[in-house]
């Protein structure tokens, strides 16, 4: 049986496998670099392979840094929010050519 992850759940385990630690803070872009390294490194099943063995090995602090990797994945690589775009503002205007037929001066 094969199994498919999620990009957030790869990029989790990839920061998780990485030598990014908590201490240091990592900006956004620290984090999206340290996945690419990660997974070109080790591959997606070797990401995963190194979150397995230290689960096995150490589960208490285990837990507490996939945490952490979800939170950073999770901020590091959330959309941006929407800004504005091409006609933002226009639902306040009302020109005459998008008024209808019957609209006057007056009323645009």
């Amino acid at each position: 049986m094969m199994a498919y992850l999620s990009a957030s759940a790869v990029r989790a385990d990839a920061v998780f496998a990485s030598d990014l630690q908590h201490r240091d803070e990592p900006s956004a872009g620290q984090v999206r670099q340290a996945v690419a390294a990660a997974i070109w490194a080790f591959g997606c099943p070797g990401c995963a392979g190194r979150v397995a063995q230290e689960f096995g090995d150490h589960p208490e602090t285990a837990m507490i840094r996939m945490r952490w990797a979800r939170s950073v994945v999770r901020e590091a690589f959330a959309d941006p929010a929407p800004g504005p775009g091409p006609g933002a503002g226009l639902s306040r205007i009302r020109p005459l050519a998008l008024a209808g037929p019957q609209a006057t001066a007056s009323e645009a």
